[in-house]
């Protein structure tokens, strides 16, 4: 088996990305105060097209050197933008008919493999601080939380890579199971 070469991929170009249907999803981080994790989200969802990603509190916003490091230019791609207050922009998502998830261990959250998307929904996806997680308060806000099942001797991941498991999750149902 030979690796593909960058041109065999068949890459977008920026405008072509940002000319291309996306999944309705919106990824939202609550206070994520590493420049590194919030360039990886980003990058993850270019990878995942994913409609716009929302930096509250003390994120770091582009551009910025720390964000690109890990981005890789994602940060010129991705529609985002910045509210200083999580509560009030999960309210403005929750005015707008999505349907918001906090990506945590709660009581009564749904496990991942168990997550059934609508075809016609909208959907926002909340990550947390990196030692803190997602306020409570703005639990409190959202419709569900998920959390990713996980079976040795830690119960966190890091907030980059959780991102990505569940922009995922969503997208393989939004994009592959329920666009056909």
């Amino acid at each position: 088996m030979k690796k593909l070469s960058v041109l065999e991929m068949n890459r977008m170009t920026e405008a072509e990305f940002k000319a291309s249907e996306k999944i309705p999803l919106v990824v939202l981080l609550d206070n994520v105060r590493s420049q590194h994790n919030v360039g990886s989200v980003f990058r993850t969802a270019d990878a995942f097209r994913v409609e716009k990603i929302v930096l509250c509190g003390i994120c770091c916003c582009p551009p910025h050197p720390e964000i690109h490091k890990t981005a890789l230019g994602a940060e010129n791609t991705v529609a985002w933008e910045y509210e200083s207050d999580t509560i009030a922009a999960v309210q403005k998502l929750k005015d707008q008919g999505y349907i918001i998830y906090a990506v945590e261990q709660a009581h009564d959250s749904v496990s991942l493999e168990q997550l059934q998307l609508k075809k016609d929904e909208k959907y926002a996806i909340v990550l947390g601080h990196e030692v803190k997680g997602v306020q409570q308060e703005v639990v409190d806000l959202c419709h569900h939380c998920v959390e990713i099942p996980q079976f040795g001797t830690k119960h966190s991941l890091n907030v980059s890579v959780a991102s990505g498991i569940v922009q995922w999750a969503f997208f393989d149902q939004l994009y592959f199971r329920l666009s056909k």
